[in-house]
């Protein structure tokens, strides 16, 4: 998951776990303020804003549950995360009737936690960009989905109907045409969007990574196992869970998902108390599960409880009268990430991204949009800028060559990131192994 940069208050009156979150983050990119009592955290909110508030439960004077109600009181829009012993975790639940948004425990995870607090950045800033819109906030976060094609409506309609009940849902459809997003849209629009989306691609994990980062496991289970650590399926509890690319499970990992689906149960790597969990189940596939069933790679009672209500993403080349507004959303969501003028497509760029057969659909979309929007010369993407299909541009001299346009492109992430090498491979969506290579390749300097 690519993560925003956000401003954190960290309140905790422990010393050592305040300065180790605020090293954590910092190290991320993110701007981070501590605070030892609840008092200074409301002084701190005083003088700006914060996206998240990471609060410890127990302090002493206004403990963690007081500053809370303060909080969404007077700063409704700082999303909220308390942190608290595990032996207080019935507390925590109900900070999150009291408007938390999540929660985590003693030992804190760090890994954990960043995708907690990465997602609660993402919906603050969400949250902000469409506040200056009434009555959009629920809607833009609710309906990620850009487009106004028939195809579309009727997906919208069987969103909106499924999005009222706790079914599982089966999202079919070819590579790149935003199954995520359906999945977002039906969290979004559900009672349990106030609890977390946890996503899992299960096609990115062999089948002993794929137990650990569902399951979790307890500190001892296996070498490097240092801490406890909860899996997906407890994150998820309350919420959602998503699971992309399904058809890629083993045998063993169908087994143990359909025992979990059937029981809303499951042990730890390594331990032995029963966790119940409460969540809904999401699946994505670009493959035929009817086939795989037939050919017994995909078992079939795993496939029909999966499989309670299906949504088919259509292909681009379906519902090509929504490239225009595709086209613009990616241009001003991509614009301020590239540092780039262009504002919008010319006719004939316009004409060229209607014409082609979009093989790639809306993920092939985005990437010739980005790669014109580094070359264009002016503000608008012209004909010449584009490359579809692996085919050159349509004037020669309007592109340097790809290498050419990586090297600048890295130049120019890391200048405006000042050289901050975590920031600057949030921007470019690699790790920090990759973008450490390509500036030695490249010989840039600071």
């Amino acid at each position: 998951m690519s993560v925003k940069q956000g401003s954190i208050l960290v309140v905790d009156d422990e010393f050592s776990m305040r300065d180790s979150l605020t090293q954590w983050f910092r190290e991320d990119g993110h701007d981070v303020v501590p605070a030892e009592s609840g008092e200074e955290a409301l002084r701190r909110l005083g003088e700006r804003a914060f996206d998240v508030a990471l609060l410890d439960i127990k302090m002493p004077g206004m403990d963690g549950m007081e500053l809370l109600e303060r909080i969404r009181r007077t700063h409704p829009e700082t999303r909220i995360i308390m942190i608290t012993a595990f032996a207080a975790v019935d507390t925590a639940v109900a900070a999150l009737k009291h408007g938390a948004r999540d929660y985590v425990t003693k030992p804190v995870d760090p890994d954990e936690l960043s995708q907690v607090v990465a997602r609660a950045i993402e919906d603050a800033q969400a949250a902000r960009e469409v506040a200056a819109e009434p009555g959009r906030r629920e809607a833009a976060l609710a309906d990620p989905i850009v487009g106004q094609s028939p195809a579309i409506q009727t997906m919208r309609a069987l969103i909106a109907q499924v999005a009222r009940t706790d079914a599982t849902v089966l999202i079919c459809g070819e590579s790149g045409t935003g199954k995520e997003l359906v999945a977002r849209a039906i969290h979004g629009a559900s009672a349990r969007k106030h609890f977390s989306l946890i996503s899992v691609n299960c096609g990115a994990l062999s089948e002993s990574l794929l137990e650990s980062e569902l399951f979790g496991h307890e500190k001892g289970a296996f070498t490097g196992a240092q801490y406890r650590r909860k899996g997906k399926l407890e994150m998820a509890d309350g919420g959602t869970l998503f699971l992309d690319e399904v058809a890629t499970l083993t045998t063993k990992s169908q087994i143990d998902l359909l025992r979990v689906l059937e029981t809303k149960e499951f042990t730890r790597l390594g331990g032995s108390q029963t966790v119940a969990v409460d969540f809904r189940v999401l699946c994505a596939t670009n493959e035929n599960l009817e086939q795989l069933v037939r050919e017994r790679r995909f078992r079939e009672d795993l496939y029909y409880r999966i499989n309670v209500f299906c949504i088919e993403t259509p292909p681009l080349r379906e519902r090509k009268s929504d490239i225009p507004l595709l086209a613009d959303h990616c241009i001003r969501t991509m614009g301020q990430k590239l540092g780039t003028r262009v504002t919008g497509l010319g006719p004939g760029a316009l004409d060229r991204l209607v014409a082609h057969s979009w093989p790639g659909n809306v993920r092939e979309l985005a990437n010739a949009i980005e790669r014109a929007m580094i070359v264009a010369s002016g503000t608008r993407i012209e004909a010449g800028d584009l490359v579809l299909g692996g085919t050159e541009p349509a004037d020669p001299a309007a592109g340097e060559s790809l290498v050419e346009m990586e090297h600048q492109h890295i130049r120019r992430i890391l200048e405006q990131s000042q050289w901050n090498i975590s920031q600057a491979a949030r921007v470019l969506k690699v790790d920090r192994a990759t973008l450490y290579s390509k500036i030695k390749r490249y010989g840039l300097h600071r």
